[in-house]
């Protein structure tokens, strides 16, 4: 099917209110950890130095970093979805934080407009457990204690929570190897006058190295060449089959065909060097938020709105770093 620019959201008038209330309730489980580590996503298994190359774009996704053929440098981090740091052993999402730097134009946040990077958030699943952002605060409410957390989600959700239990348990899975990831936005994005989620397909193809240490296995593949995936949109066709407010619907590639426009790459490195150790810590200071982004790139729908509030109070307390110029 052809893509259409008849995209919309659909925001209720109480929405902003709800979801200033919601970011105060992430903020205070986030202190109750320690107010440091962030809210979700708080193991980072590795932080890199990266190369975003943009080539050959259709005339009509030419907007923000991809108006020209451009080669951007990067940082990237990988992590976990959830909000301790366990065991890579452990089920869980994993995600990749890209950041460009460089990029021109007006961006979204704030008081940040003359900023120069672009944030790109993805995870390895195609589509959230959660129906609605509701049922993302109820869990991140019961799991406070993982013991009650089914009994806690129960009585939020009621029967409800069965369901949700039951995709988050086919969400979360064991992998050997970040870098034979693919990885997906889950939820869409302006770009220009289309609506699109984003993908990232890996180059990588080898079986992963014997370690139960996600970090460790990235590390011994990034040592010895680079590692590359090519960069992906899927536009919008219509409400029913590319939803724009529901993120726990995949967007099939039959119907909406993905798009590539160029390729991220992370060149050899030694994450294990004194160099790496302190660009690790320098990527856990940055901020990796949806919403560092130019104006024709917006985030759009329910769970993108809701990440708004809910990262600027988690950057505000963790005391994330500025913005990179290099």
């Amino acid at each position: 099917m052809d893509p259409s620019k008849d995209w919309k959201e659909t925001i209720p008038p109480d929405e902003a209110e709800r979801f200033e209330r919601y970011a105060t309730i992430l903020a205070d489980l986030q202190r109750e950890r320690g107010g440091k580590m962030r809210a979700l996503h708080a193991k980072q298994h590795a932080g890199l130095r990266a190369r975003f190359e943009v080539k050959d774009v259709p005339a009509h996704l030419r907007v923000g970093p991809f108006a020209e053929d451009e080669t951007y440098d990067a940082y990237v981090r990988f992590s976990n979805g959830s909000s301790v740091k366990a065991s890579d052993k452990k089920p869980d999402v994993r995600a990749i934080a890209i950041k460009l730097l460089g990029v021109p134009g007006k961006k979204l946040i704030p008081g940040m407009e003359d900023e120069t990077t672009q944030d790109f958030l993805m995870l390895n699943v195609p589509a959230l457990a959660f129906r609605s952002v509701e049922e993302f605060v109820a869990l991140a409410e019961s799991s406070r204690s993982e013991a009650l957390m089914p009994l806690r989600l129960f009585g939020r959700l009621g029967f409800s929570a069965f369901g949700l239990i039951k995709r988050l348990l086919a969400s979360a899975k064991p992998i050997g190897s970040l870098a034979t990831e693919r990885y997906w936005s889950v939820a869409p994005i302006r770009f220009g006058d289309f609506a699109a989620r984003l993908s990232l397909v890996p180059h990588e193809t080898g079986a992963p190295e014997r370690t139960e240490v996600l970090a460790d296995e990235l590390a011994a593949r990034v040592k010895d060449h680079d590692l590359a995936w090519d960069f992906r949109v899927q536009l919008f066709v219509d409400e029913d089959k590319t939803p724009i407010e529901d993120t726990s619907r995949a967007w099939d590639e039959a119907d909406a065909p993905p798009v590539v426009l160029g390729r991220l790459t992370i060149p050899k490195q030694d994450m294990r060097s004194d160099e790496g150790a302190k660009l690790f810590d320098q990527v856990e200071s940055f901020a990796f938020d949806p919403w560092h982004a130019v104006v024709e790139m917006r985030p759009l729908g329910a769970a993108m709105r809701a990440r708004s509030p809910a990262y600027r109070e988690s950057q505000k307390q963790r005391g994330a770093a500025k913005e990179p110029r290099a």
